[in-house]
């Protein structure tokens, strides 16, 4: 298997990132659970109480990820959007997911290595399969541990937004 650079991942689909990441490097390409900064992968199979569908309707709504792709995620500032590419009909996406942590955005699914690209993060290679796309959500700092850090903080916690 040939690994595609981030300068070729860049030309072929349009996207560009930061002036400092290096263009002759190799993307990796990772088929266990990986995050691009507040984006987190995970494979389905690793998941328990995590559904596709919702409960009126158990087919989620696929749709193809066209050439310029899908931008999954924008930090809060308009900036940094995280966007899926891959090879026409080789990957499909949807927001149509369950999940109990309320972290889940959607869930792929790659017959073909696909890719997430982001201008500070550079690029990385997804391998074919299924897998659900979280945002990370973080803590505040300062609260105490155990059942009192939980009563406290209930509402406090956030999602990351690089």
């Amino acid at each position: 298997m040939r690994m595609v650079t981030l300068g070729e991942l860049t030309e072929r689909t349009g996207l560009d990132v930061l002036e400092h990441l290096a263009r002759e490097v190799a993307v990796p390409v990772v088929d266990g659970m990986q995050a691009q900064g507040d984006l987190l992968l995970v494979p389905m199979g690793m998941l328990g109480h995590v559904g596709l569908g919702r409960s009126w309707s158990p087919h989620p709504r696929w749709q193809d990820v066209p050439p310029e792709g899908i931008e999954l995620l924008r930090s809060t500032a308009g900036g940094n959007p995280h966007t899926l590419v891959a090879d026409p009909q080789q990957c499909r996406w949807t927001d149509d997911v369950t999940d109990p942590t309320g972290l889940a955005i959607g869930a792929l699914e790659a017959t073909a290595i696909a890719y997430l690209i982001h201008p500070e993060h550079g690029a990385t290679g997804i391998a074919p399969g299924r897998y659900l796309v979280r945002r990370q959500r973080e803590r505040a700092l300062g609260a105490p541990p155990g059942r009192l850090r939980s009563q406290l903080f209930r509402g406090g916690n956030q999602f990351v937004c690089d």
